[in-house]
């Protein structure tokens, strides 16, 4: 049988318990010295509390380590009534064996007061170990919040990774068609590129590696593959972007909005329309915005591939990272134009 683990937070827990009623104890025997000076009267209200609360005391313990985790938390309902009767009676036997022959004859009050008394205390033991019942639920509860906090947490880092490792290898494969394209086009425009791409590379393999990464570099990273972007399309198309002068301790999850922006290349643009593309990255206080708007080519039933990918992954990164902290909105004006804007 496997010995229970203790932990840190359970000594703590019974720290905490045992100076709770260490106060009980103690607070009216400091109230009697403070007032009347005299430790002999300190003594004496000591042992009375002691001899008063030693019943409750041993029952508070024994239900709270013992009996509730064992019998009541287990299902044992009626054991757990039936051993909490019986340490009632056993601890407080004087109550209920008392000697009423010392009570003078015809004085039915003091038995009613006896009674009373009996009542109260023994609605004061009912609700004490009522009490150890609620604790030990409230810490239970408390422990299983937190763990399924920290498997969520673990969840969501691997997700994460997951999604991070679906755009990493989609955007280099992109990005490399593009530059295969343009050294058909411009050798000279494609060596350039070929520097634009190393770096590219080198930010997406040894910088993307983290849960948040600086915002600049995301923006430097944006800008490169927008103008490795541009080289393979010809003059209908214009592109305007704008990109804000944030902090240098901004940051966000890596590569966070360049599936938006592939997907504004790759649904937006027309080889014999002319056709638009706007980019705008702002603040505003502790608020981000990214703007995206483009003009709306749809991609026939035969070439939809990977279609919405992009978009959903990034959606699912946005939900994981900044739960109920993003705003998503996404239309198709009357004038065929796409626009995604983006609010963290």
């Amino acid at each position: 049988m496997k010995r229970p683990q203790i932990t840190r937070s359970d000594i703590l827990l019974f720290t905490m318990q045992a100076a709770a009623w260490t106060i009980v104890l103690l607070l009216p025997v400091l109230s009697v010295l403070f007032f009347t000076q005299k430790w002999d009267n300190a003594v004496a209200t000591f042992w009375i509390l002691f001899y008063m609360l030693r019943s409750p005391l041993v029952l508070y313990f024994i239900n709270f380590y013992l009996l509730e985790p064992w019998l009541w938390h287990k299902g044992r309902r009626w054991q757990f009534i039936v051993t909490n009767v019986l340490l009632i009676m056993i601890t407080n036997h004087w109550l209920f064996f008392m000697d009423f022959s010392i009570i003078p004859s015809g004085n039915d009050m003091a038995i009613i007061g006896y009674a009373m008394g009996l009542f109260i205390y023994l609605l004061f033991l009912i609700a004490l170990i009522a009490l150890t019942v609620g604790l030990r639920h409230y810490i239970r509860s408390r422990r299983l919040k937190e763990q399924l906090k920290e498997q969520q947490q673990h969840h969501t880092e691997a997700e994460l990774a997951w999604l991070k490792n679906q755009i990493n290898p989609h955007f280099l494969f992109n990005t490399l068609n593009n530059i295969s394209s343009l050294i058909q086009i411009d050798a000279d425009a494609a060596q350039d590129s070929i520097a634009q791409l190393s770096d590219l590379l080198r930010y997406a393999m040894y910088e993307t590696d983290k849960p948040l990464v600086p915002l600049k570099g995301e923006i430097d990273f944006m800008q490169n593959y927008i103008e490795l972007m541009r080289l393979r399309h010809n003059n209908q198309l214009e592109i305007n972007t704008s990109w804000a002068e944030v902090p240098p301790q901004t940051t966000i999850p890596p590569l966070l909005f360049v599936s938006l922006i592939e997907n504004a290349f790759k649904h937006g643009v027309s080889s014999s329309r002319p056709s638009r593309i706007d980019i705008r990255l702002e603040t505003d206080g502790d608020t981000l915005i990214f703007d995206c708007q483009n003009t709306n080519y749809p991609k026939d039933d035969q070439n939809r591939s990977g279609s919405g990918i992009g978009l959903e992954n990034t959606r699912r990164r946005l939900e994981l990272m900044y739960p109920g902290h993003y705003t998503w909105q996404q239309t198709v004006t009357d004038d065929n134009i796409y626009k995604i804007r983006i609010t963290l």
